[in-house]
């Protein structure tokens, strides 16, 4: 599955606030924007009540590094709009990333203060990713973190994302490559079949029924142009009806049928029963209508498949951005020496010094605490686990993995958790994030 870069000329660098390049002018006139700095990509807090976060759009973030490039089209912006001066622009032609990134991979789960970024270059070159690093992240771990919970309670039945018409075009696309890292099977966005090889499903709406003169005639021309073991939407009119249509028409071997309406707890015993009844007892049952974490949790005990999941998926089920902030921690200082720097502002407080971090695990590998070291690795127990690693060296892209590994992760460090992160309710994090 690929996380290539895009088409050439797909700059990112307009991807950005207008205050990333006045402040690079301001420190290029006063001399400090080359000093050596660190920033910190982080959330002071997880959406409330939530246990856990999860990592995801470190890809789609390389990617935006690697065509991070004032071209043409964009320096004309910026000049004809008096943005910056002749001497800023002349600086911007030749901008190239060249400093180091490490972070938290792709699928891995994070705490309050988790260092998901760490930034090494000069001010200049390391404040212009400030904004298109956290657009990319805020959005792409606030819908992984929806969907972990959506495939830890789902019992190992397959969730399919289906959240495209609810959301922006584009960030259908982020939405359903971050829904895969967190364990979804399957997604209804062809373009996201296309560009990151993630598998795509999909047979038909309530349109294509009401189309025909008879629900009859619609299954028929469905399971003869699809085959016997598509997938029947059966709640058009009288689903007891529709599944008996549905069952006589593709015989035992019709694959599913769809519930996307009413109690689908009681209605999926109903067609469990009635599919059985009639032979279909291989015939797998769909539900989908608005479902978020809870609702797929309270079908635990029903006869049910699998479930499609849209408006609630991408929109982080609640939680739409995760919160990140993008901090300036350490810095080069008149003197030539690094020096730790801090945000002292209430409530929006950041902690100096560049950071480490590791898992800290016991004897059976469970997580018992985010460690992060402040200018030095902290010591590790005998079972931590790093977290950091590189991403970016010399601004050569090192840290691009397929989106396979990164859903391999998500499973196994998931599973490292204490059992508490599996519950619905309402609470703090499962772990505390220890400074040392």
């Amino acid at each position: 599955m690929s996380n290539a870069p895009g088409p050439a000329g797909s700059s990112t660098s307009l991807l950005t606030d207008h205050y990333e390049l006045t402040m690079l002018q301001a420190a290029l006139a006063a001399g400090t924007a080359h000093r050596r700095s660190v920033f910190e990509l982080f959330g002071r807090r997880l959406p409330e009540g939530r246990r856990y976060g999860v990592v995801a759009g470190v890809g789609r973030a390389l990617e935006a590094v690697e065509q991070f490039r004032f071209d043409g089209p964009a320096l004309a912006f910026l000049a004809d709009n008096g943005v910056v001066d002749d001497a800023t622009l002349r600086w911007l032609e030749d901008y190239r990333f060249s400093g180091d990134i490490w972070g938290y991979p792709e699928g891995e789960i994070y705490f309050p203060y988790s260092p998901l970024m760490v930034v090494e270059s000069t001010f200049a070159e390391a404040v212009l990713l400030e904004t298109v690093l956290l657009s990319i992240l805020n959005h792409d771990s606030a819908i992984a973190s929806a969907a972990s919970r959506m495939t830890w309670v789902s019992c190992d039945r397959p969730c399919i994302e289906m959240g495209t018409r609810r959301t922006h075009e584009q960030a259908a696309l982020a939405a359903a490559r971050a829904a895969y890292i967190a364990g979804f099977q399957a997604t209804s966005n062809l373009a996201a079949g296309l560009r990151y090889g993630i598998p795509t499903r999909g047979t038909s709406a309530h349109s294509f029924t009401l189309l025909h003169d008879s629900e009859r005639d619609a299954f028929v021309a469905q399971v003869e142009s699809l085959g016997r073991g598509t997938t029947l939407l059966v709640d058009t009119y009288d689903i007891e009806e529709a599944v008996r249509l549905g069952v006589e028409i593709a015989g035992p071997e019709l694959g599913a049928v769809r519930i996307d309406s009413g109690d689908l707890g009681m209605l999926a015993q109903d067609v469990r029963d009635q599919l059985d009844s009639l032979g279909a007892k291989d015939t797998k049952i769909v539900v989908t209508s608005d479902l978020d974490e809870h609702a797929i949790a309270a079908l635990a005990a029903a006869p049910v498949d699998g479930y499609g999941v849209g408006t609630s998926l991408v929109t982080g089920s609640g939680h739409p951005t995760s919160g990140f902030v993008y901090k300036l921690v350490s810095r080069c200082n008149a003197e030539g020496q690094m020096q730790d720097v801090a945000k002292k502002s209430k409530d929006k407080g950041s902690v100096g010094g560049r950071k480490y971090a590791l898992r800290r695990r016991d004897a059976h590998g469970r997580a018992e605490a985010e460690v992060v070291g402040i200018g030095v690795a902290p010591v590790d127990d005998g079972d931590d686990r790093p977290l950091l690693v590189p991403l970016v060296v010399g601004g050569e892209v090192v840290g691009r993995e397929d989106l396979e590994t990164s859903r391999q992760r998500h499973l196994e460090v998931r599973e490292e958790l204490p059992m508490p992160a599996r519950q619905m309710s309402r609470g703090e994090p499962v772990i505390p994030t220890l400074h040392v």
